[in-house]
């Protein structure tokens, strides 16, 4: 499979499409996010929502009482999700930030990255396996969902099987989980996914 792949600018996609329209956007917390919480925690403290595009997740974390910094590299799609959010009556620090040259401070006790990683072309994943390992508290974990190598096809994200996970993290992370699963959101049908549970030691 060709490591070639072409991908929207994506600050003229937030100025010119709402964030309801995009084939990522889901209401709700991701259901698989949802279930490692309960499964590994934390219950609470602090996260950050790499690359939040609508903000969904960011408000949904916030809602469950999580301090909540939510980044984008599209600074539209930043000041969609603060809107969103303030609409809500709810408190995120929305930012405008790109992981690989991130400006962000300090650490958290997750992150969850639903989106980001798997646009990332191969020779920035070392980068940002770096980046986001300091923005992980130790202990802490980084909740990754990528397209799984089982999804058909070749247009869009880069795909995924376990194997490279452990690879591209397993220096850095513990792997705690891998689970098949799908990508919720507005496409039918909905994209196969891996949902990664990587700790930091």
């Amino acid at each position: 499979m060709s490591d070639e792949r072409q991908f929207p600018a994506w600050e003229k996609l937030y100025q010119e499409r709402a964030g309801e329209t995009m084939p990522w956007y889901y209401a709700a917390l991701d259901p698989d996010l949802d279930r490692a919480l309960s499964a590994f925690g934390p219950r609470g403290g602090s996260a950050l929502d790499l690359g939040t595009g609508p903000g969904t997740q960011a408000i949904a974390l916030a809602e469950r009482g999580f301090a909540v910094t939510a980044t984008d590299v599209s600074a539209a799609a930043v000041e969609q999700a603060r809107a969103r959010a303030e609409a809500r009556g709810l408190a995120v620090q929305f930012r405008q930030d790109d992981v690989l040259d991130s400006r962000l401070e300090g650490s958290f006790d997750f992150v969850l990255d639903r989106g980001c990683f798997h646009v990332i072309v191969p020779e920035r994943r070392a980068a940002y396996v770096d980046a986001v390992r300091q923005l992980v508290a130790p202990g802490g974990f980084l909740f990754l969902k990528c397209f799984s190598a089982k999804q058909p096809g070749g247009l869009g994200p880069f795909r995924f099987a376990p194997e490279d996970i452990e690879r591209i993290f397993g220096a850095a992370f513990a792997v705690r989980a891998i689970e098949e699963t799908v990508y919720q959101g507005t496409l039918n049908p909905e994209p196969r996914a891996l949902f990664c549970v990587l700790q930091r030691p």
